[in-house]
């Protein structure tokens, strides 16, 4: 079956009305259509008047559609690329900051690693490198508001290098957008993450914070010309310029991932970004998250990383490369639900990394295919890693799906409707 064929017969999971069948910008997600259907539903911007509807095209243009007026629905069309750091890392470093000064100062051959680098002074060379990322900090993130859609015009609607910040809202669509990720332009060393050290970077493409009722669909997520496999070393670990493509973290509920397409990355999605008390306080009971017919591609972990959540994923394609680590993370608490879902891995690579136990955390798991065969996830993972020994049984089940396809007529049903592009 062609990808024609394959158009018309899988449903898209948005509801429209007379009117709205015809305008993209104002569909709203079906009943039924995974967690973010769950109570009042997800309808962002569909109710806007004429005056909160945006067409823009700039950086400048796109942080003044979303400025909070009231919560009153709007809409705001993307049309083109929209570039959040067209003037480069350079226009964000304040005076003085040299990095090679900071290679010097904190080298662990002189500096060791015992001691990280909190009580550094302002003048500093890490210092110099905090004021350079509040910069940063305050240039590439946009804060969405409440009862918003925000969808890109045609198939090449696009924003690099921002920060999405959908954050103690409820109510939100995004849609059909291609999203580059953000490069941390000011990373930090930290001596004491791990044995070696790590450096660590900040800015998600997007993260959902304390957050309701959102809807993620037809986006494409990917480090586009800056991915981590180009990255350089320094003091011999990876100079990480990247963080997650997509969190969904503090009491964040009611979410629902579609049609997606996430690629090239490393750190993919966290549901839940924490063990601790705060997290525990914040998170446990929420973080209800589907994720339906997305494309995890050349991904090395975190398709998601689960704490806490009910999460329901189906019908998905995961398609590993060279660096793959793990698909699903177990974490503290978590209930995940991973059922009807296509993987393809590479010769050499075991479907026992599938699954990742971080925490005691029983979860369900049937109906999945790898390679096109027919694999029980949790049996083959304890077989091979009988120190990490996973139980079966999420506890809960989904209801909130619409149509649930073959597990092995997803590679070609996503390969054909995932991603920006793509919306119908």
């Amino acid at each position: 079956m062609g990808c024609t064929a394959l158009v018309l017969s899988v449903t898209t999971g948005a509801a429209a009305g007379p009117e709205s069948r015809h305008d993209l910008a104002r569909e709203v997600l079906g009943a039924g259509d995974g967690w973010g259907s769950y109570g009042t539903g997800t309808t962002g911007g569909a109710a806007a008047d004429a005056g909160h509807v945006h067409t823009v095209r700039t950086w400048a243009e796109l942080k003044a559609a979303l400025a909070d007026d009231g919560g009153a629905p709007r809409i705001v069309r993307v049309v083109g690329t929209i570039d959040a750091v067209a003037q480069g890392c350079d226009a964000f470093a304040v005076p003085g900051y040299d990095f090679d000064a900071y290679l010097a100062k904190y080298d662990p051959g002189t500096w060791g690693l015992d001691t990280d680098l909190s009580a550094e002074p302002d003048d500093s060379p890490e210092g110099l490198r905090r004021a350079s990322a509040a910069r940063q900090d305050r240039a590439i993130k946009v804060n969405v508001p409440a009862n918003t859609t925000l969808i890109g015009v045609g198939r090449d609607a696009a924003i690099n290098g921002a920060s999405l910040q959908i954050k103690d809202v409820d109510n939100v669509i995004v849609r059909n957008i291609t999203f580059e990720s953000p490069v941390d332009c000011f990373p930090q060393w930290d001596p004491t993450d791990g044995d070696k050290g790590n450096w660590n970077s900040e800015y998600d493409t997007a993260v959902v914070h304390n957050s309701t009722h959102v809807w993620i669909d037809h986006n494409t997520f990917t480090d586009g010309d800056s991915p981590d496999s180009a990255a350089p070393t320094h003091f011999g670990m990876l100079y990480q310029q990247h963080d997650g493509e997509l969190d969904i973290v503090r009491g964040a509920d009611h979410i629902t991932a579609s049609w997606n397409v996430f690629a090239d990355h490393d750190k993919t999605i966290l549901v839940g970004n924490s063990d601790g008390a705060a997290a525990t306080a914040s998170d446990r009971g929420h973080l209800k998250v589907t994720f339906h017919h997305n494309l995890f591609r050349n991904l090395v972990e975190r398709a998601p990383r689960v704490r806490f959540g009910q999460v329901d994923s189906y019908n998905n394609h995961f398609v590993a490369g060279s660096s793959y680590s793990y698909s699903f993370g177990i974490g503290k608490e978590s209930q995940l639900v991973a059922e009807h879902n296509a993987f393809t891995l590479p010769a050499g690579v075991s479907p026992a990394k599938i699954l990742k136990k971080w925490s005691e955390a029983p979860l369900t798991a049937g109906g999945n295919v790898v390679n096109g065969r027919a694999t029980d996830l949790i049996a083959v993972h304890n077989a091979a890693v009988p120190a990490e020994t996973l139980q079966s049984g999420a506890g809960w089940t989904p209801v909130l799906r619409t149509r649930v396809d073959p597990a092995r007529a997803v590679p070609g049903i996503v390969a054909c409707r995932a991603g920006a592009g793509r919306l119908r």
